[in-house]
């Protein structure tokens, strides 16, 4: 009779550790399927961009990185043959040939030169993050000229 209680005691140890090690062996954190990794940022602009488009000879492109982890953007634009200095400029929310939302404030550029560049950063929420790198952005440069935006590109998020 000891001997069998001994036996069932053994049997029950050794299944609870069984189940133990399957129970936390399955728990799954919920960042392990996050991929972290940076993306570049790229884009250029033209007036032929814009909605409705705007003829010129002004182009302009951006670099940069998003680091999804601290949701950390920077990136550097540059202009060149616009109208005049840039008086507006920021990032939108929308496709390509779609005029959408900005995106925060309007980019502070302090230049009136119609060639030039400019470097920033900003933090962005989840949403915009997953905007960005979905290839829902653009940037946009307007002038005197042309106050609602003479160029215009979509940002191009690749890791």
């Amino acid at each position: 009779m000891k001997a069998r209680k001994s036996f069932l005691k053994s049997t029950l140890l050794l299944a609870m550790a069984t189940v133990s090690v399957f129970t936390f062996s399955a728990c799954n954190d919920d960042d392990d399927d996050m991929d972290y990794r940076s993306y570049n940022i790229t884009g250029t602009a033209n007036g032929g961009q814009m909605v409705p488009s705007v003829s010129g000879t002004g182009s302009g492109n951006i670099t940069g990185t998003y680091d999804p982890s601290s949701r950390q953007l920077n990136y550097t634009t540059t202009w060149t043959g616009m109208t005049g200095g840039p008086t507006t400029a920021g990032f939108y929310n929308g496709a390509p040939g779609v005029n959408g939302a900005a995106i925060g404030s309007s980019w502070t550029l302090g230049t009136t030169t119609s060639s030039g560049s400019y470097t920033g950063t900003m933090t962005l929420t989840a949403e915009q993050g997953t905007q960005l790198t979905s290839g829902n952005w653009y940037y946009s440069m307007g002038t005197a000229a042309n106050a609602t935006g003479e160029i215009r590109g979509q940002v191009n998020a690749t890791r």
